[in-house]
């Protein structure tokens, strides 16, 4: 991947901002994490079309929430150890390494606890955000070979 100075600083502030959201959402009292995830519920249900509803209590939401999350921080671990020379499994090691600190935040958090499984759905997440990030990075590099190569015949 192309490096340069710009481009680590984004990635970089964009790795610290989503680790904050993160972890700042794992340091929220069971009640405010759950009522958060009603108002965003709640907020889906208006936008859905009418007739169409979300069932549930919003245990499905918040776990759809937390593979979304890693799947950001999964793309950002991968373009930023890409763009200094430390690909392969670098990015879901350190991943890992955020799902057990979330977990273990919540150990702390009244009417939170951990749980293996978030760590392997989080984990999940990361690995998506792995793959994502290496497909679009080959097909920008196929795409950008193709008109090279178009403009070279012309």
């Amino acid at each position: 991947m192309i490096r340069s100075r710009r481009r680590l600083r984004i990635c970089t502030v964009l790795l610290i901002c989503n680790l904050a959201f993160i972890w700042g959402n794992s340091l929220l009292p069971g009640p405010v994490s759950g009522a958060f995830s009603d108002a965003v519920k709640d907020l889906l249900q208006e936008v859905l079309p009418a007739g169409e509803s979300l069932s549930g209590s919003g245990g499905l939401l918040r776990k759809l929430a937390h593979f979304t999350e890693f799947t950001l921080l999964g793309m950002c671990l991968t373009w930023l150890l890409g763009m200094l020379g430390k690909p392969g499994c670098w990015p879901l090691f350190l991943g890992m390494a955020a799902a057990c600190v979330d977990e273990t935040i919540q150990i702390f958090v009244p009417d939170r606890g951990p749980s293996v499984r978030d760590v392997a759905l989080d984990s999940s997440g990361v690995l998506a955000g792995m793959i994502l990030l290496h497909l679009g990075h080959t097909y920008y590099k196929r795409r950008k070979q193709r008109n090279t190569s178009w403009r070279k015949d012309q």
